[in-house]
């Protein structure tokens, strides 16, 4: 992915991460509460098999869609 959209996307990231900070479900790995940013970078790794910056630009649109899809259904 390019400077630019990579930079868009984690500026989205965290703005997903503030908005689902404390309303992540409780995890027994996690017996201090949940990083929601953290949360949201793996879980676009698993379903691209890649870090949001080695996405392709391609792919951008697509990226968006999930983060807000995960920002709906926090899990």
């Amino acid at each position: 992915m390019n400077k630019e959209n990579a930079s868009k996307l984690w500026k989205i990231i965290q703005q997903t991460g503030d908005h689902l900070q404390g309303s992540l479900p409780d995890h027994p790995n996690h017996p201090k509460g949940r990083n929601p940013y953290a949360h949201i970078a793996l879980c676009i790794k698993d379903k691209f098999q890649n870090s949001y910056k080695d996405i392709e630009d391609e792919k951008f649109d697509e990226v968006l869609k999930y983060i807000e899809f995960l920002k709906k259904n926090p899990s």
